[in-house]
């Protein structure tokens, strides 16, 4: 049986919370583990705030929309926001040395360490983050 769940937010840093909690609500009510909820809470605020911060680039009028689908093992949380998108084969490496004390580029690495999954859907509208967990 398959489930899904739908909103909208304005593109707004202070509502970063509001998105997280949104997710996360929703999530709390499956069979996921606490280890798995705890490494999808991680990548959900980073998700988020990537969609806000450098994908709509704060801008308010921009929308990030979310979408969760359960269904039987699997938890998939999307959120696209309406940015141009990026290079994912651009993005450092955070792990080498050159890197290690940049302020910013772990987003991806994290998530990817985090999830069963992790998806870029690259679209004229904008750009759809795709997050997997078995769960």
């Amino acid at each position: 049986m398959t489930k899904s769940y739908n909103k909208t937010f304005k593109s707004k840093s202070t509502l970063l919370p509001k998105i997280e909690d949104f997710v996360l609500d929703i999530v709390k009510k499956t069979k996921i583990s606490e280890v798995k909820l705890n490494k999808l809470e991680m990548a959900v605020a980073e998700a988020a705030a990537n969609c806000v911060l450098h994908g709509n680039k704060s801008d308010e009028n921009k929308k990030v929309e979310v979408t969760i689908i359960v269904e039987n093992n699997k938890l998939i949380v999307k959120f696209k926001d309406q940015g141009t998108g990026f290079k994912i084969d651009e993005i450092p490496d955070p792990t080498k040395p050159e890197n290690i004390l940049k302020n910013s580029g772990r987003g991806v690495h994290i998530m990817k360490a985090f999830l069963d999954n992790l998806e870029y859907n690259f679209t004229p509208s904008g750009t759809e983050t795709i997050l997997t967990v078995i769960i």
